[in-house]
């Protein structure tokens, strides 16, 4: 047994004079591969009796089990010093290039969204986000959607596998198909007032030259004791006013439908054709821009709050959309089709500031 002690002391000293991951692994060779120490001394074992070889052999299996966890500490101590090395040693250089064919470019729909944000930001909102894998309650059933909705077939909407909830119950999953989720999110967690907008990618199984899979809305919601129907429309022509920079944009709110919101209605903003090139502003045309209304009492309930106390009003709008009434974009499906010459052309500059020509009231 005092071989096997001086043998473990000797080998133990060796691994941990190894300076590198290659002498370390010669060190484990020489001790416990085929020709090692170790193994020599693990074939000597047929040759005693089976007292003397049973203990013996236990001696030897400790042996190499602390050989093997000494190597092991050894070598996650040399990987890390490695990696302390590297890092000291290795630069990269992660600022732009200064030519102006390299620089990079800001996509529009990062820059309509900012646009946005900075419009309603001045007027008091704040910005929320939230899953966009969602569940059919916060996507359908919580925005008053009936059962029998078209939306919830599956030719509109993307639908996962189903997942276990909180409860162990099998749950239905899907991709959201519109921002209005987060809303539910926000009143079922946050007590009125309540005044956000959600910028965010959402996913409808369509596609042509004015539906992509993927596109990206702005919601908003107001929720308190006083907003009514005239506060939606004041904020709404506010805004379509500044985001298209034209003082006296001509709107119009048209009554409507959505599951949501009682009264529904479609806002139009004033525009013409001139030449087969599309102009926002004065105009006998007039075209649709957003759906909002105010939040439907079921909605609030179904988030906890008291509709009898609390009121307010929603909102939604396609942020392609409003980028391409903006600024000329005649195809959605350019957007995603990651065409370095479309986006040379599109794009913004880095440095380039939110385009907000009017001062919000």
């Amino acid at each position: 047994m005092s071989n096997i002690e001086a043998l473990k002391k000797e080998i133990v000293e060796t691994v941990q004079a190894a300076n590198d991951m290659q002498a370390l692994e010669t060190v484990r060779v020489q001790a416990l591969g085929k020709k090692g120490k170790v193994t020599d001394l693990m074939k000597s074992l047929g040759q005693m009796d089976p007292e003397q070889r049973r203990e013996m052999g236990q001696a030897l299996n400790r042996l190499k089990d602390e050989i093997t966890g000494e190597i092991e500490t050894r070598a996650a101590a040399l990987k890390r010093k490695e990696l302390d090395e590297r890092l000291q040693t290795e630069k990269l250089d992660m600022t732009l290039s200064p030519r102006p064919e390299q620089q990079g470019s800001i996509h529009p729909i990062s820059q309509t969204t900012e646009e946005m944000i900075t419009i309603f930001a001045e007027m008091g909102f704040t910005v929320a986000e939230g899953p966009e894998i969602e569940d059919d309650f916060h996507n359908f059933t919580a925005l008053n959607f009936p059962p029998e909705h078209p939306a919830r077939q599956m030719h509109d909407t993307f639908y996962l596998p189903d997942a276990p909830d909180s409860e162990g119950e099998a749950a239905t999953r899907l991709l959201r198909t519109h921002t209005s989720t987060v809303q539910i999110h926000v009143m079922q967690n946050q007590k009125p007032p309540i005044r956000i907008i959600v910028p965010g990618r959402t996913f409808r199984s369509d596609y042509d030259m004015t539906h992509t899979p993927m596109f990206h809305q702005m919601e908003g919601l107001v929720i308190d004791k006083t907003s009514h129907m005239g506060h939606l429309k004041h904020c709404l022509t506010v805004f379509c006013r500044k985001y298209f920079g034209v003082e006296e944009l001509p709107v119009r709110f048209r009554p409507s439908f959505f599951p949501f919101t009682e009264p529904s209605a479609e806002m139009d903003i004033g525009c013409a054709v001139n030449n087969g090139k599309l102009e926002i502003g004065g105009g006998n045309k007039w075209m649709e821009i957003l759906g909002c209304g105010m939040v439907h009492p079921n909605v609030l309930k179904n988030c906890g709050i008291d509709p009898e106390e609390y009121q307010g009003f929603a909102f939604g709008m396609g942020i392609e959309r409003v980028a391409m009434l903006k600024y000329g974009i005649p195809d959605l499906r350019t957007f995603f089709e990651s065409d370095i010459r479309w986006l040379r052309h599109y794009g913004f500059g880095p440095s380039d500031q939110p385009n907000t020509a009017l001062r919000a009231e």
